[in-house]
C-alpha cells in the first residue's frame, strides 16, 4: 500500500518553485568553489570534495533551461542520490535557495498536463499546490538522461584516476 504522505524538501530557482522528496538528499551545504573539469557539459560547473568522495556539481538552472546561477549568500548545495540502471549517482545541484521541509498528501499532487509529443517534463512527478502557490514536484532519478549520468560518471573517473 503507497503512503498516504510523502516528505520534500522545497526550493527555489529563479521564481519557480520545487520539491524533491527528502528520501533522495543527503546533505544541504553551503555553496563551495569546485574544481573545473574540462570538457565537462555546460550545466556541471566542476567537481568538490565531501568527505574523500568527489561529487559533481550541477548548476540546476542551467539544467533545467534557466540562465546560469548568481552565488548569493543563500546558495545552497542539495546533494542528492540519483539512481540510473540500479546504480547510484551522488552529485551537487545548485538551488537559489532551501526553503522548508514539508509533508504532503500524496493523492493531492497534480498531474501535469501534456503539451505537445515531448514537452521536457519527464523529470517532473506533477504539481504540489503550497500556500496557494504551484511547487513543481521532481523525479529525481529522471533529472538526467542515461547519456548524461555516462557523461557524469566519466568526469568523476578522469579525476579520480588523476590523482
Amino acid at each position: 500500500m503507497e503512503e498516504l504522505y510523502q516528505t520534500y524538501l522545497t526550493f527555489s530557482l529563479d521564481k519557480e518553485n520545487f520539491a524533491l522528496n527528502v528520501e533522495h538528499v543527503e546533505k544541504i551545504l553551503e555553496y563551495q568553489e569546485v574544481t573545473e573539469v574540462p570538457k565537462a557539459p555546460e550545466y556541471m560547473l566542476g567537481v568538490f570534495n565531501l568527505r574523500g568522495e568527489v561529487i559533481p556539481l550541477i548548476d540546476t538552472r542551467v539544467k533545467f533551461g534557466m540562465e546560469k546561477t548568481k552565488i548569493t549568500s543563500s546558495t545552497c548545495v542539495l546533494v542528492i542520490n540519483i539512481t540510473s540502471d540500479s546504480e547510484t549517482i551522488k552529485l551537487g545541484a545548485l538551488v537559489d535557495n532551501v526553503k522548508e521541509v514539508i509533508k504532503y498528501e500524496t493523492t493531492d499532487i497534480m498531474k501535469l498536463p501534456t503539451v505537445g509529443k515531448q514537452n521536457k517534463t519527464e523529470f517532473l512527478n506533477g504539481v504540489m499546490k503550497i500556500n496557494n502557490e504551484f511547487v513543481l514536484l521532481l523525479n529525481a532519478d529522471k533529472i538526467f538522461s542515461v547519456d548524461e549520468i555516462v557523461e557524469l560518471r566519466a568526469a568523476n573517473f578522469d579525476l579520480e584516476n588523476a590523482e
